[in-house]
């Protein structure tokens, strides 16, 4: 395994590396165990007994986590360390997984570090409606192919997830990916849960919660649904907050938008015009709100609503109002007394935009810290790239590059020599006859340089011919590299953000967890030190 923290925006890279132009943006450093220190110490001015006992109610029971232990939490002055994500069918991408896993380590860290009983939580994302995003994964099969498993869709209509459940469609989704997976003496857990997370009737927020659950609730984490019924009353007062002073919050951001961009920076998420940082569910699904004189609008369906109208929705189902990207932290961090927040690269960027709106809600913002980034490369890959003396990074180039690569690379020695010594033939003669050329006239220059590119442009299409020759000819070499870069860059991409966590624990078990926690070290010094 190559485990790193995430690449990220240059906000973010300063953030990571510790430079003040991108720090000032945040909550403190994540390697300075101070920064967290001074979370605790806010958090404990807003979170009593009660307040603390409210927040375990927003989660959901674990076996894995008993009272006993809950009860400590809430005597001993108890923290959180959340993280989160947005359902994906079948568990989504691999940094799923990886972000529960960080959360799970620095969690343990800090509970020693800050003297406290400390739980990691993930937040499931139920109420987005990106279904695109979320209705499909993917597996590598048996063949070695890159095989993309979706969900039929069920004429969504722009609905939260959470509002979708799924019958034959998730009956066929589940039998499909049953049968891309291998059958091995892990295997069977693993199949059992998928089935039982993903039964008809249950929405891919469920199902989401449910696979990752068995995966990370035996490690110690909470899981808390954006949709749960103790959640949703608890956040009520900070979404009608929201919808009471819109434009004050969006001028905050605003400015702090353009303090990010006057530093040099790009914003993650662009703050619109009377944009409110709520969505309504309306007659489009989960639309957004904008003010619109003393009243809203929803975004796609353009229908007209007062306040007062969002408020008796809200009573009535307290689920038909809800947060965007930019509001659900606030949520988060006036719900649960979070300490610190588990974030990939993309999550940095914006967490980096409200800092603003944490303050104006009388709260520090937590200190956001790097999920691990991790490239799995087995044994069977590790020995395709020592045959061929390739590294990991290598392969992150399109396909063609790399065979066309290592086609020449396989290319007789002789050849080569010769393509080389007929290209530096061409130059210096070309060369010669300008310079005698345009002795003569001037205007020969063009003819010349005219038979000079033709000629060039020949040889490389006779190279591109040998090319293509030797690959024929190492057919089975080349596949074997393809098969390489399709485990490590499917689609050309980090395979961390594409891979299903299915593939690699039906195939290793949970020595694939365990070897991943015992990877992901959390550097952190001792409050003393």
């Amino acid at each position: 395994m190559l485990i790193e923290k995430p690449k990220g925006s240059p906000l973010v890279e300063e953030y990571l590396n510790g430079a003040t132009g991108g720090g000032r943006f945040y909550s403190g450093s994540w390697r300075e165990s101070v920064a967290f220190g001074a979370v605790m110490d806010a958090v404990d001015g807003r979170f009593d007994r009660d307040r603390r006992r409210q927040a375990l109610e927003c989660v959901r029971p674990s076996a894995a986590v008993p009272q006993a232990r809950l009860d400590e939490w809430i005597e001993g002055g108890g923290l959180m360390v959340t993280t989160g994500q947005q359902p994906g069918l079948f568990g989504g991408p691999l940094y799923s997984l990886y972000k529960g896993l960080t959360a799970v380590r620095l969690a343990a860290r800090l509970e020693l570090v800050l003297e406290r009983p400390v739980l990691p939580v993930f937040w499931v994302a139920s109420e987005d409606h990106d279904w695109a995003e979320a209705d499909h994964t993917y597996l590598i099969d048996k063949s070695n192919e890159l095989v993309r498993l979706q969900v039929d869709d069920p004429d969504h209509g722009e609905r939260a997830l959470h509002r979708i459940p799924l019958e034959k469609e998730l009956e066929r989704a589940v039998a499909a990916v049953v049968q891309v997976l291998p059958t091995t003496d892990f295997s069977g857990p693993y199949v059992e849960l998928l089935r039982d997370s993903y039964r008809p009737g249950s929405t891919l927020a469920d199902g989401f919660s449910g696979l990752m659950g068995g995966l990370l609730e035996p490690l110690g984490v909470l899981f808390a649904d954006a949709a749960g019924d103790a959640l949703k009353k608890a956040s009520v007062p900070v979404l009608l907050d929201e919808l009471d002073n819109a434009e004050a919050h969006e001028e905050l951001l605003k400015a702090n938008s353009n303090e990010i961009e006057g530093a040099g920076f790009s914003t993650q998420v662009p703050i619109l015009d009377g944009g409110v940082n709520l969505f309504l569910e309306g007659p489009r699904g989960r639309e957004r709100l904008y003010r619109n004189g003393g009243g809203f609008e929803l975004h796609r369906s353009g229908e007209i609503v007062s306040s007062e109208e969002i408020r008796d929705r809200s009573r009535q189902d307290p689920r038909s109002l809800s947060p965007n990207v930019l509001l659900r932290p606030i949520v988060e961090s006036s719900v649960f007394p979070v300490v610190s927040y588990v974030a990939g690269p993309g999550e940095m960027a914006y967490y980096a935009q409200i800092r603003p709106l944490y303050e104006a809600y009388g709260l520090k913002m937590p200190v956001i810290f790097p999920r691990h980034s991790v490239t799995v490369v087995e044994a069977k890959i590790r020995k395709k790239l020592d045959k061929f003396g390739l590294d990991v990074e290598s392969l992150h180039r399109p396909q063609h590059e790399v065979v066309s690569e290592l086609a020449r690379q396989e290319m007789p020695d002789e050849v080569r020599r010769a393509l080389g010594e007929l290209r530096g033939a061409i130059g210096s003669g070309a060369g010669r006859l300008m310079k005698a050329a345009v002795s003569i006239d001037a205007t020969l220059s063009g003819p010349v340089t005219h038979a000079r590119n033709a000629a060039l442009a020949g040889l490389q299409d006779v190279e591109r011919k040998i090319v293509q020759s030797v690959k024929r000819e190492n057919e089975i070499a080349l596949r074997q590299v393809e098969a390489a870069q399709r485990h490590l860059f499917p689609e050309g991409k980090p395979q961390e953000r594409i891979l299903n966590p299915l593939y690699y624990l039906t195939r290793y078990g949970n020595s694939f967890i365990e070897a991943l926690v015992e990877s992901f070290e959390v550097d952190l010094p001792d409050m003393t030190e």
